[in-house]
């Protein structure tokens, strides 16, 4: 898989995402919160996706007092909903919006790491539900949304804890690689450009959950420091497809 960083010459301007409708799941995570928060900086409308109501509410509180426009909130809960669920969120934001400009994956569960063969069985399906099974649903509902921009954005968080004993959350992952390469293939030469973003390591409750005794937790960058790539990846300048990019 191709990896790139933004471009070095690339410099945002004031409101550069004016107009545009971005969805973000896991909207009130480490990443979904910082990507959420610089879109809507950036004059996007944001669809603020998330499994826990009280927490949007404030999320959806500090971008509105801040003066941003005015963002959605989509309550649902990834490990449980069904493709009627994510169809029906589809047919909505069509009706209230119309076009999808950006749609970014950036939920996910970690699990449990541990030995394979001491897999637990209900935790691999919870873990594939929310990082895999999703993605996979939103995506295919919200293509015909994203082919509406003159401008599409697809994309999917990824990571790099590969090798032994990730189990589910790797695999996950790597599922998640192949179909960012399926999709942009087949969109290739089209208005939709489809990628993934690799952070590495990052000061998030998912990253120091898996290394819950690193003397390194405290060092980490914040998400919000990636907010230029952020703002490349949904923006008109992006030109690439099918690359895994890299702060």
């Amino acid at each position: 898989m191709k990896t790139a960083t933004k471009p070095e010459n690339y410099q945002p301007q004031q409101n550069c995402l004016q107009d545009k409708v971005i969805l973000i799941t896991g909207a009130t995570g480490g990443f979904g919160k910082a990507l959420s928060l610089t879109y809507a900086a950036a004059g996007a409308t944001v669809i603020l996706l998330g499994k826990t109501i009280r927490y949007l509410e404030n999320l959806y509180d500090e971008i509105e007092n801040a003066g941003y426009p005015t963002p959605a909130i989509y309550p649902l809960n990834l490990e449980g909903a069904t493709e009627k669920d994510y169809y029906d969120m589809a047919e909505n934001i069509g009706k209230e919006f119309g076009r999808l400009d950006g749609l970014v994956h950036a939920a996910a569960q970690l699990g449990a790491p541990t030995p394979f063969e001491h897999s637990d069985t209900e935790n691999w399906y919870k873990v594939m539900q929310v990082n895999l099974n999703g993605p996979y649903m939103l995506t295919k509902h919200c293509i015909p949304l994203l082919k509406q921009s003159a401008h599409g954005s697809l994309l999917f968080m990824t990571d790099d804890k590969f090798g032994a004993y990730w189990d589910a959350y790797a695999i996950s992952k790597h599922a998640i690689n192949g179909m960012m390469q399926t999709l942009a293939a087949e969109y290739a030469g089209s208005q939709l450009q489809v990628n993934c973003l690799n952070p590495g390591p990052s000061k998030t409750a998912l990253h120091i959950r898996a290394y819950p005794a690193s003397s390194k937790n405290a060092g980490l960058p914040e998400p919000a420091l990636y907010k230029d790539l952020f703002l490349y990846l949904m923006s008109n300048e992006l030109d690439q497809s099918g690359v895994c990019f890299t702060p």
